[in-house]
């Protein structure tokens, strides 16, 4: 059942997602050659905490940290440990908070230093999908018009979209109807309303689209051990389009970069 958000409501989750956009931007000046995965993963606890909000994935399914740390060839849910990332690593940095009762979630794959050309290309396609994801969620659009939109621009880069794992919606919980999938087809699956609040996150691998668990139980990575990339956004659906609740905006500023990505999907929003 999908769960429509009233304005206030929105306005709570757009706290709840900039607070994930804040510690995502906190860490941006953090990920370089030599910090562990649980240095920062101890920085975003002590941020978010600090900030009024608690860990959203901290013993969420009985998940043991803050973050999901995704170096290379991990695609999602990474545990954060004691390995020095390196130079010419990627780090996918999945983060969840909670405040006001409701969940931010999104996440940034991040360069560690210098990264080759043909990786610097997998995440600008990835972090492109999602904005051509989002562009599609709308009332009267359905879920397989976003899918099959992401799923066009990756596999036409020639990248593999992952299937196993997908999107969601957001509220209250962390895990709401409807599942986002980034594959689709067009006008197939449930019809987007006003007042939906989703999480869209395009996974794209170099290679295969198919993928492993590991022993762990959490850590996911690329079957063919090529690296993957990973984007998120917290979204909902206000006079009829797209508006991004969360925000890249802190780590455009960390990191020196200059895009307009985010305008299209920022408006004017209402209270009641």
């Amino acid at each position: 059942m999908i769960i429509v958000k009233t304005r206030e409501e929105i306005e709570l989750m757009r706290e709840s997602a900039l607070i994930v956009s804040k510690t995502l931007g906190m860490l941006a000046s953090e990920v370089k050659p030599g910090v562990t995965t649980l240095e920062l993963d101890t920085l975003a606890e002590t941020f978010i905490r600090d900030h009024g909000a608690v860990p959203g994935f901290l013993g969420l399914y009985d998940f043991p940290n803050t973050l999901c740390m995704s170096p290379n060839a991990q695609v999602v849910h990474g545990i954060p440990n004691k390995t020095p990332l390196q130079e010419g690593d990627i780090i996918s940095i999945d983060c969840g908070a909670i405040k006001n009762e409701f969940y931010g979630d999104h996440a940034y794959t991040f360069a560690v230093g210098e990264i080759s050309e043909d990786v610097k290309r997998l995440l600008d396609v990835t972090k492109k999908s999602l904005y051509v994801g989002i562009e599609q969620f709308k009332v009267g659009n359905r879920v397989g018009d976003v899918g099959y939109a992401i799923q066009k621009f990756t596999e036409d880069a020639g990248y593999g979209v992952v299937r196993e794992l997908v999107g969601h919606g957001l509220g209250r919980t962390m895990h709401e109807d409807p599942e986002m999938p980034n594959y689709g087809r067009r006008g197939r699956g449930k019809k987007f309303i006003e007042g939906m609040v989703v999480a869209i996150e395009p996974m794209t691998n170099m290679g295969t689209h198919r993928i492993k668990q590991l022993r762990d139980g959490w850590t996911i990575l690329t079957d063919d051990g090529k690296p993957s990339a990973h984007f998120e956004h917290d979204v909902a659906i206000i006079d009829g389009k797209p508006e991004i609740l969360s925000t890249f905006k802190y780590i455009n500023e960390a990191l020196g970069i200059v895009t307009n990505e985010e305008d299209a999907f920022r408006q004017e929003l209402l209270t009641v």
